[in-house]
C-alpha cells in the first residue's frame, strides 16, 4: 500500500507534507517529496528518505519552501512475492 498527495499552490510543499502526515497509516516505511520552483535554475528539487513523514520533514528543511506544484508519497514495503 502507499499513499500519494499532490497540490498546486503558493504553499504547495507544505500542504503535501501535510497531506502526507494524514496518509502516513497508508505507509511508513518510507516518505518522498517532489517539488518544482519557477525561479530556480534546476526546477524540480527532490528528497526522500526511509522512515517516517517526520524524517522527511527532518531531512528537507525547509529546501521545499516557495514550490509552487509538489507531490509526495509514502511507501509500506511488501515482503514476498
Amino acid at each position: 500500500m502507499c499513499g500519494i498527495y499532490g497540490c498546486i499552490s503558493h504553499d504547495a510543499s507544505a500542504r503535501v507534507l501535510e497531506g502526507l502526515r494524514k496518509l502516513e497509516y497508508r505507509g511508513y516505511d518510507s516518505a518522498g517529496l517532489a517539488a518544482i520552483f519557477s525561479d530556480n535554475e534546476d526546477p524540480i528539487e527532490t528528497e526522500r528518505t526511509t522512515g517516517y513523514v517526520s524524517d522527511l520533514v527532518l531531512k528537507a528543511n525547509g529546501r521545499f519552501d516557495g514550490a509552487r506544484i509538489s507531490i509526495g508519497h509514502t511507501r509500506w514495503a511488501t515482503h514476498g512475492g
